[in-house]
């Protein structure tokens, strides 16, 4: 029987982490970093950011005054840079699928808790801009309510505590390895949905490694599963994205010129959804996202494919996508072959699924029109 087999049947709540696991605050966080550093004459590089993931505030703070050798107490420091994050807490977005886990979760009677290293005002600012998400939690626990934070298994074991459950009934799920090594140290269940890319090795620890809370299949757990899957495709709200099209693999398959900042905000994974030429008209259209694992790309694109037979290329010219629908994560393949089968294979779920009521409505968006004659 496997680690999962075994806990699933005794999963009666969740605990969720904060920073990275529901809401996006990477972005924020090295904006204003950027700016808080550039007061002292130093240039915000992300070296060793995966040493703050999951740090308390104070840990995190005398990490940076280290490393970047500023002449400033971690306290100074702190009380400089404070004010500046708790001016960004309306503009932090949730992560694709935290508000759709948070409902789900709610609307089935399953109690959560939210345990986070950093503090309570904080914690409580942040979620402020988030409709339902605070009166959702039974438990709301902050790092500044437990002795030590994460990897201590402290603020779970309290969380669990105050839940009046036992811990072995937990399931955890965070973005850093610090919170996988507390969940686990806790004697819980623990799905890791790592927040820094190309980077699952890492978290061997974690009973799970998911590609983003898209992906999460909670029956697994002994919890209700989502219903909102159709025809092996989920619906997603829509998102607008267009650019030069700057290279190709084939006719229909090709990379767009995207800013990288803009990928960012959306998990690497398989999507569909349709596609205006500028020149030429609307299509049927299926996409990845991310590094493409067999070839090992070092830098994040998005590369459609557009489900027609052109007879010619179209380098140069403006494409529109409207995203509708997710598939599957990333994943690596141990061969060409099995690559190009599989992206067959999704290449004929969007297919049909485009034709269904609820996406094909989308092929009569303006911005896909928008660059045409």
């Amino acid at each position: 029987m496997s680690i999962i087999e075994s806990l699933k049947k005794s999963v009666r709540c969740v605990i969720l982490d904060l920073d990275g696991t529901l809401l996006k605050t990477d972005g924020i966080a090295v904006d204003v970093l950027k700016v808080f550093l550039g007061n002292y004459g130093k240039q915000w590089d992300g070296r060793e950011v995966h040493k703050l993931l999951g740090k308390t505030k104070f840990e995190a703070a005398a990490a940076i005054v280290e490393d970047y050798g500023l002449p400033c107490s971690t306290s100074e420091f702190l009380r400089g840079i404070l004010p500046m994050f708790s001016d960004q807490c309306c503009n932090i977005k949730a992560l694709p699928g935290a508000d759709r886990l948070i409902k789900h979760l709610r609307n089935h009677g399953v109690s959560m808790a939210l345990a986070s290293n950093s503090p309570k005002e904080s914690i409580e600012a942040k979620i402020s801009y988030h409709d339902g998400w605070e009166s959702s939690f039974s438990v709301i626990l902050s790092g500044d309510e437990v002795r030590t934070g994460k990897p201590s298994p402290e603020i779970f074991l309290e969380a669990a505590k105050r839940l009046n459950v036992e811990h072995s009934s937990c399931l955890v799920i965070e973005d850093s390895v610090t919170g996988v090594t507390a969940g686990k140290a806790a004697g819980m269940g623990v799905i890791a949905v790592p927040s820094l890319p190309k980077q699952s090795h890492l978290y061997t620890a974690a009973d799970e490694v998911i590609n983003s809370l898209l992906d999460l299949r909670l029956e697994k757990w002994g919890l209700p599963p989502f219903k909102d899957w159709v025809e092996g495709t989920l619906p997603i709200d829509p998102w607008c994205i267009g650019g030069p099209v700057i290279k190709g693999f084939g006719r229909g398959s090709k990379v767009l010129g995207i800013p990288t900042d803009l990928l960012m905000e959306h998990p690497a994974g398989v999507y569909f959804g349709w596609a205006g030429l500028s020149s030429r008209g609307i299509y049927k259209m299926v996409m990845s996202i991310g590094w493409n694992p067999y070839f090992d790309n070092k830098e994040k694109t998005i590369e459609p494919w557009l489900l027609h037979d052109f007879k010619e290329d179209f380098y140069g010219e403006e494409l529109r996508l409207v995203i509708v629908g997710y598939i599957r994560p990333e994943a690596n393949f141990p061969s060409l072959e099995s690559l190009v089968a599989k992206i067959h294979e999704d290449g004929r779920i969007s297919e049909r699924a485009l034709d269904l009521p609820l996406y094909s409505s989308y092929k009569n968006d303006p911005f896909l029109r928008s660059s045409q004659p």
